[in-house]
């Protein structure tokens, strides 16, 4: 894995513009999952690695708040919502950012300027570009992607390839619960219904080797039939 790819879960029922919404993505190095409904998106967030979601404000079993009030009571709370719509009443983009909204994007689309707003509120809830050379600070942690290392309190820890990507991973998706079909699709190419204990080794290995117990300020906890959570505390 030589650099950190993100998934935006698109909740969209038409068709048409659930597909370009994927094809605009792709070609921007993004991993795109479409919801069709809200049922849908509940029933199957758990097991997505999704990092961020468009999410229409009129879906045919709920409206966009309520599935954003989910969310937000959910266990990947801190998950970043960009709502689409065809209001661009200023009453309607208020709302929607009061409700705990990232941002707000009026249908329809453009691809530069939604494409910018992606990347822009991944950056400010800890995603960014994926080139591998940018470096994430996260005292005491330094995760440099370009060397591919991580050192604790400037002291580089020796960790095998598999256990960095795991821990970029989980750093990079900080307070987020990563169910563990999603790692193994992710960190090692596995179908996610692949039966092992080899996430839950390396796991228990990266929560010793970089100290994650809660002494350096950060934890890796199991979060019981969720999967794993990198977070402050």
């Amino acid at each position: 894995m030589s650099a950190v790819t993100w998934t935006v879960g698109c909740v969209e029922d038409d068709a048409s513009q659930a597909e370009l919404l994927r094809l605009w993505l792709e070609h921007a190095g993004y991993g795109c999952a479409v919801f069709k409904t809200a049922n849908d998106f509940r029933r199957r967030l758990g097991n997505e690695a999704v990092d961020l979601v468009l999410l229409d404000r009129s879906l045919p079993d709920a409206t966009g708040l309520e599935v954003l009030e989910w969310i937000r009571q959910s266990p990947n709370a801190s998950l970043p919502v960009i709502f689409l719509t065809a209001s661009g009443e200023e009453s309607d983009i208020v709302e929607g950012l009061a409700a705990g909204g990232d941002d707000y994007v009026v249908k329809p689309p453009k691809q530069a300027e939604l494409l910018a707003r992606v990347a822009a509120v991944l950056r400010r809830r800890g995603g960014a570009d994926t080139d591998g050379t940018e470096v994430l600070d996260l005292p005491p942690y330094r995760i440099d992607q370009q060397r591919r290392q991580i050192s604790v309190d400037g002291e580089p820890v020796e960790l095998t390839q598999r256990e960095y990507e795991l821990a970029c991973y989980l750093f990079r998706r900080q307070g987020r619960i990563v169910s563990r079909d999603a790692l193994l699709e992710n960190v090692w190419n596995l179908a996610g219904d692949v039966t092992t204990r080899t996430v839950d080794t390396h796991i228990s290995r990266l929560r010793k080797k970089l100290n994650l117990t809660g002494e350096n300020g950060w934890r890796l906890t199991a979060v019981y039939q969720h999967g794993y959570r990198v977070e402050q505390g």
